[in-house]
C-alpha cells in the first residue's frame, strides 16, 4: 500500500487558506491512507475555550466535506485532525475519512499543556477501523508518550497508525520508532511547521514529519522548515508478524496479571 504525510504550515483561524494549502500540495497524488496534522484547517494556539468553540465544528461540516474530496481525489482515506463540536463539549479530534464520508472519529485522551483549558478529554477508547488495504489505528499528537496508546491499537489487530501531530518538543520522532518497534506496526506522523504567539502562548512546530517502519526503522522523515508530501510503499502484512525472535511473540508474552495500573 501506499501512505504518506502532508506537512502543512497553517494561518490560524483561515480554514479555506489552510485548504488551499493541502490542495495545492496533494496535487496529482495518489495513496491507500493520507495522514494530515492535528487541526490541520484552523491552527493551534487557542487563547481561549470561547475562541476554539467559534472554530468547532460536526462531521457535517466544512472539514468533513473537504476531506471526503481529498479522498476522491487520492482514491484512498485521510485521517486529519479538527476541533469537534458536540453540544456544550469541545475535542480535539481527528477524523478518518474516505470518499463515502467519515468512516470515524476518535477524541484525543491525553491532553498536552494548555490544551487542558480549552477542549474536553476523550471519552472513547482507541478503536481500529478496517481500510481496503490495512486495519488503521488513530492517535493524536501527545498520545505517542504513552505506551499504552500504540499498545491499545496493536492489541486489536492495527497495522499501521495515522498520527495526527502538532508537535513542540523534539522527542517524538524518535520515540515513535520504540512504539512501532514494541508492537511491531507502522506509523504516520503527520506534523505541521512555522510558529504561533498568540495571548500567552509562543509556540515553534518543529516538522519533520515520519513514516516508521515496523521494525523501528525510520521510512522517511521530513525537514523541520518546509511544507511538503511524502509517500512511501510499505507491506502492511508485515505487521501482522509479532515474533521478535523463533520463542518471543510481542503480544502473547504479555503478563498483564502482573502489571501495575
Amino acid at each position: 500500500m501506499i501512505v504518506g504525510y502532508v506537512q502543512t504550515s497553517p494561518a490560524f483561524g483561515l480554514q479555506e487558506k489552510n485548504f488551499r494549502q493541502v490542495e495545492e500540495l496533494t496535487g496529482g497524488i495518489k495513496a491507500d491512507l493520507l495522514v494530515l496534522p492535528e487541526l490541520f484547517a484552523t491552527g493551534y494556539a487557542f487563547t481561549s475555550r470561547e475562541e476554539a468553540l467559534s472554530l468547532g465544528e460536526g462531521t457535517g461540516g466544512p472539514t468533513a466535506a473537504f476531506l471526503q474530496s481529498l479522498a476522491e481525489r487520492t482514491g484512498g482515506a485521510v485521517a486529519a485532525g479538527f476541533p469537534e463540536k458536540d453540544g456544550i463539549r469541545l475535542y480535539n479530534a481527528a477524523m478518518l475519512v474516505s470518499e463515502v464520508g467519515v468512516l470515524a472519529v476518535y477524541r484525543k485522551i491525553h491532553l498536552f499543556a494548555r490544551e487542558k483549558f480549552v477542549f474536553d478529554p476523550g471519552d472513547r477508547p482507541f478503536a481500529v477501523y478496517p481500510l481496503p488495504s490495512c486495519a488503521v489505528g488513530l492517535m493524536i499528537c501527545f498520545d505517542w508518550a504513552f505506551p499504552e496508546a500504540a499498545r491499545s491499537l496493536a492489541l486489536q489487530g492495527a497495522q499501521v497508525i495515522a498520527h495526527p501531530a502538532n508537535l513542540v518538543t523534539p522527542y517524538c520522532q524518535e520515540a515513535m520508532r520504540t512504539r512501532c518497534l514494541e508492537n511491531r506496526l507502522f506509523a504516520v506522523t503527520a506534523n505541521r511547521i512555522g510558529s504561533e504567539k498568540r495571548g500567552e502562548q509562543d509556540l515553534t512546530f518543529t516538522g519533520m514529519s515520519q513514516v516508521t517502519g515496523c521494525k523501528g526503522e525510520v521510512l522517511h522523515r521530513g525537514d523541520n522548515t518546509g511544507t511538503e508530501v511524502r509517500l512511501v510503499e510499505l507491506d502492511p502484512a508485515a505487521a501482522l508478524d509479532k515474533n521478535l525472535t523463533p520463542l518471543n511473540h510481542l503480544l502473547d508474552d504479555r503478563r498483564p496479571e502482573l502489571y501495575l495500573t
